[in-house]
């Protein structure tokens, strides 16, 4: 939608205020993002002195930067490492403009973003709409929106997440597409990641997806995610109750974000993180780690680095799965669709004392009648063939955990067809009964 289109547009986010003739056409984003982001892991954490190895610093980014780039991720499209909170000085120069603290990033945000750039990454910043950051920094008030997206730009950075602390919502509802303006005036192509829907409550009458998606590459649409199952349920339940609203505005380009990825720190066991990769993926959010790679398991980076998955959650379609099952038994079933008639299928428990064992069909899934497909487990990698629409089959996963698939038809009702044979090996679900 171009700018004059939405100039038209008479209610802003804020509610009730006409919005700016501006639209974000940056043509970026068109997958879901993926990379590394500082705050769940390290937050505010600016003790130089005492904590250097795991303070907000270049030290920290430099390192991260070097994992990304030496460990694999960067292949498999982490390419982005983003600076949250913190990072800045406490007060504006003597020209008003943000400048970083100079004890814990002394060589400045443009020597920062050569280093990543020169690894073949992307480096993302944190500000905020409001008078002070939400750690106490300095703000981006309305009158520094144009200057800070230029700083911005000037540093390098290609990628912007501007919070809401400190600010009312008819400021959030002038200044979030200003900045998206501001950003597009810069001529450097910056993914902007908005705040702006979780401020607001996210969900309407305050919150218009329609404008959002013209002026935002990807949002924060509820609560920060902490260092747990339940903050990770929470997530989950919200948006599943608010699927029918968040789901039509996903899609390339402008994406619902449930916020951090928390794999390979200390709240989640390792089903819970099989799980939260999988939830994820499925409801296509942008995949931004906030974990130490440095000392990372190698069970965690397993999950984290799994190719299928990967494949799943960029898929170019872009369509953000939905909650399809909701049994009485705590077992929950999510499906994506995907390219080339492909689709993701989620069986996902909420039971935390016993494994779970989960009887149904595609039919009663309402995948089509008469169709043959091939089945492959997205965490083992075993493929199953020939899995008819009308098949009763039985999956069976940890407790917290999930059995992800990836199917595709091999055949469908009017066609003759040849099925690959390759027998699931004794360790695959589903068991055909």
């Amino acid at each position: 939608m171009g700018s004059a289109v939405l100039s038209g547009l008479a209610l802003a986010l804020g509610g009730g205020l006409a919005l700016p003739s501006v639209a974000l056409e940056n043509g970026l984003a068109l997958r879901g993002g993926m990379g590394w982001l500082a705050w769940e892991r390290f937050r505010c954490n600016v003790d130089w002195g005492g904590d250097p190895r795991n303070c907000i610093s270049e030290t920290l980014f430099f390192e991260m930067a070097d994992r990304l780039a030496e460990d694999g991720w960067r292949e498999l499209g982490y390419q982005y490492i983003n600076i949250d909170d913190c990072w800045s000085a406490k007060q504006r120069d003597v020209a008003g403009r943000l400048i970083p603290d100079p004890e814990r990033f002394p060589r400045g945000i443009k020597a920062l973003a050569d280093y990543v750039h020169a690894r073949g990454l992307k480096l993302g910043i944190y500000g905020d709409l409001g008078t002070l950051t939400c750690g106490g920094y300095p703000g981006t008030t309305l009158d520094c929106v144009e200057q800070d997206a230029q700083t911005f730009a000037d540093w390098g950075v290609d990628m912007l997440k501007l919070d809401g602390c400190y600010s009312s919502g008819e400021e959030q509802a002038q200044g979030y597409p200003e900045m998206a303006r501001a950003l597009n005036t810069t001529g450097r192509p910056i993914v902007y990641s908005c705040s702006w829907p979780a401020y607001q409550g996210g969900l309407p009458p305050k919150v218009n997806y329609t404008i959002l998606a013209n002026v935002c590459n990807l949002w924060r649409n509820y609560d920060d995610i902490q260092d747990s199952w339940d903050s990770v349920l929470s997530i989950l339940d919200w948006f599943s109750a608010n699927q029918d609203v968040l789901q039509p505005a996903a899609g390339p380009g402008h994406w619902n974000d449930p916020d951090m990825l928390i794999i390979g720190n200390f709240g989640l066991s390792y089903e819970q993180s099989r799980s939260q990769m999988a939830l994820w993926t499925v409801m296509a959010a942008p995949l931004l780690m906030s974990t130490d790679l440095r000392t990372i398991s190698p069970s965690a980076k397993e999950i984290l680095q799994n190719r299928l998955m990967i494949q799943i959650n960029q898929d170019p379609l872009g369509i953000q799965g939905r909650r399809i099952v909701k049994e009485k038994s705590h077992i929950e079933v999510f499906l994506r669709p995907l390219s080339q008639a492909a689709s993701a299928l989620v069986f996902f428990s909420r039971r935390t004392d016993m494994p779970f064992v989960y009887t149904t069909s595609l039919a009663k899934l309402h995948f089509p009648q008469d169709t043959v497909y091939e089945v492959q487990d997205v965490y083992s990698g075993k493929i199953m063939s020939g899995l008819k629409t009308g098949d009763n089959f039985s999956v069976v996963g940890g407790a917290s955990g999930v059995v992800m698939w990836y199917l595709y038809p091999t055949a469908l009702p009017v066609q003759s067809w040849h099925v690959r044979q390759q027998a699931p090996s004794e360790s695959f679900h589903p068991v055909l009964l």
